[in-house]
C-alpha cells in the first residue's frame, strides 16, 4: 500500500485540475464502483489526504486527456479532499471511498471546467468527463495543527530542514518498501522551494497552514 507522507500534498498542486468556478447546477456525477473491498473500516472524507491515480477521458468520443500514470514517474497522485486541489467533480465522485476501492465517474461539464473548457489540457468547451479512479490510500490531512507539531519537535513554530526530513524518514519507515535517498532528498529540495515563500530556510505556520487555524 502506499502509505508515504502526509507533507507530500506540498508538491502535488498540480494546474491540469485546477478547479474553475462554475455557477451552481443541479446536474449530479454518475459513480460506477467496479471493485469495493470486502473490508473497509475507513472511508475518504473532506479534509483527508488520498492517494490515487486516474485516468481522464472525453465522453464525447472515449480519447484520453489525462494519466497520472505518465506523470511523476508513475507514482500515484497526492492531494486533499474537498478543498479545490481537483475540479468540483471529482471532489464528489471520490468521497466515502475505501482504500483499494476502484470506480468509474462521469462529471457534467458544470462540475468540470464548464463553458471555457480548458484548452492546455485538450478540454474542449462543454465536456462531459469521465474518470476511472483508483483508490491507494486514505490519511489524515497533512497541514492538520497536530501534524505541525510532530513536525515541530523544538516547538519554536517553525520547521527545518532538518525537522521535515525526518518526519518523511519516519512516513517511509511506515511504508515498508526501499526508498531510494535521492528522491527523498528531491521530495524535501521541491518542499522548500514552493512552500518556503520569504526564503528564509524555514517553513513558517502560515507557510505551512492550508486551513489558518488561529492557534499556529
Amino acid at each position: 500500500m502506499y502509505f508515504i507522507l502526509r507533507l507530500i500534498v506540498f508538491i502535488y498542486m498540480w494546474g491540469i485540475f485546477t478547479a474553475q468556478k462554475e455557477e451552481e447546477s443541479t446536474e449530479e456525477v454518475k459513480i460506477e464502483v467496479l471493485y469495493r473491498p470486502e473490508n473497509c473500516s475507513k472511508t475518504s472524507k473532506k479534509g483527508d489526504l488520498l492517494n490515487a491515480h486516474y485516468d481522464g477521458f472525453l465522453a464525447k468520443d472515449g480519447s484520453k486527456f489525462y494519466c497520472s500514470r505518465t506523470q511523476n514517474e508513475g507514482h500515484p497522485k497526492w492531494f486533499v479532499l474537498g478543498v479545490g486541489q481537483v475540479i468540483k467533480g471529482l471532489d464528489i465522485a471520490m468521497m466515502e471511498m475505501c482504500p483499494g476501492e476502484k470506480r468509474k465517474v462521469i462529471i457534467p461539464p458544470s462540475l468540470a471546467y464548464g463553458k471555457k473548457g480548458y484548452a492546455e489540457g485538450k478540454i474542449p468547451p462543454d465536456a462531459t468527463l469521465i474518470f476511472e479512479i483508483e483508490l491507494y490510500a486514505v490519511t489524515k490531512g497533512p497541514r492538520s495543527i497536530e501534524t505541525f507539531k510532530q513536525i515541530d519537535t523544538d516547538n519554536d513554530r517553525k520547521l527545518s530542514k532538518t525537522e521535515i526530513n525526518h518526519y518523511l524518514k519516519r512516513e517511509y519507515e511506515k511504508d515498508e518498501k526501499p526508498r531510494d535517498k535521492s528522491y527523498q532528498n528531491a521530495v524535501l529540495e521541491d518542499i522548500f522551494k514552493k512552500n518556503d515563500h520569504d526564503g528564509d530556510g524555514f517553513i513558517s505556520s502560515k507557510e505551512y497552514n492550508v486551513y489558518q487555524h488561529d492557534e499556529l
